[in-house]
């Protein structure tokens, strides 16, 4: 019996909805690991959109019950002295799954396509030379068996500076509000141009984009794992309940040391008495 989702009256979904279904997803996201796991698979996922679209909370959300050892998710600071002289793409191959592993890409080498382009970041010769080449780059990941999923997370411009405040106000998230954020504020039309050219060129059969509404987050977390899971054909691979046999009987030739040995971390919040 399907449960009847609520909605608030500026219709997002209710807080105990969203995490009802939301555990749902990431209990079906943990069996889509096993299978990754079990069969070898290599699975890239990327995550693209304007700053503030809501790519770091909807990695979070997706990876939180993920084995760290066989899911894990990059966040590539700016290239390095070095990376700058190496081939555009081999600074992220070195992040790729091996077999029975995935990888969310919060930011890729679509920074090219985007940011650098807008922020002249890269010359004319290098976006150009991007556009060209990213196609074939990705075509190639897939015959050598990776899934390559991108996800393009859309924002309004309203949407974004209401974020954008929010960061503001907040001690804890002013340092996302970079030097790039105030200037991309500046460039709405640029970046959509910018967005608009990446897609044409880079929309390929093999490894397609697919637009992610970002406008609730809540209904973004829960639509793009509700789509991933539909995506990539997996089979459920939970180990069946096992009850724990008792434990066994106390040491008696066991004593513990006293406690006041031990340097202790002062009780600052602690149940009352």
């Amino acid at each position: 019996m399907t449960t009847e989702i609520k909605y608030t009256k500026d219709g997002v979904i209710t807080p105990k909805d969203y995490q009802r279904e939301l555990q749902k997803l990431q209990t079906e996201m943990v069996k889509l690991q096993s299978w990754v796991k079990d069969q070898d698979l290599r699975v890239i996922v990327l995550f693209e959109g304007r700053d503030a679209a809501g790519k770091t909370a909807m990695i979070n959300q997706i990876t939180q019950q993920f084995n760290p050892r066989i899911v894990r998710s990059v966040a590539l600071d700016a290239p390095s002295d070095k990376e700058k002289r190496q081939w555009y793409f081999q600074r992220y191959i070195k992040h790729f799954p091996a077999k029975g592993e995935m990888v969310f890409f919060n930011r890729s080498w679509y920074n090219r396509a985007g940011v650098e382009w807008v922020m002249e970041f890269c010359t004319e010769d290098q976006y150009r030379l991007f556009l060209n080449e990213c196609p074939q780059f990705e075509r190639m990941l897939v015959r050598e068996g990776f899934i390559v999923i991108k996800y393009w997370l859309s924002v309004s411009a309203e949407e974004q500076e209401k974020r954008f405040q929010k960061w503001m106000k907040d001690p804890r998230t002013r340092w996302r509000f970079t030097d790039v954020d105030k200037k991309a504020r500046q460039n709405w039309v640029l970046y959509s141009k910018a967005k608009d050219s990446m897609m044409a060129h880079t929309d390929i059969d093999e490894a397609p984009w697919y637009m992610v509404n970002s406008e609730i987050q809540e209904h973004a977390h829960l639509n793009m794992m509700a789509h991933m899971l539909n995506l990539v054909t997996y089979k459920d691979l939970t180990p069946k309940l096992e009850k724990l046999e008792p434990r066994p009987e106390k040491d008696t030739n066991y004593v513990r040391p006293p406690i006041s040995e031990h340097k202790l971390v002062p009780e600052i919040y602690k149940k009352p008495e």
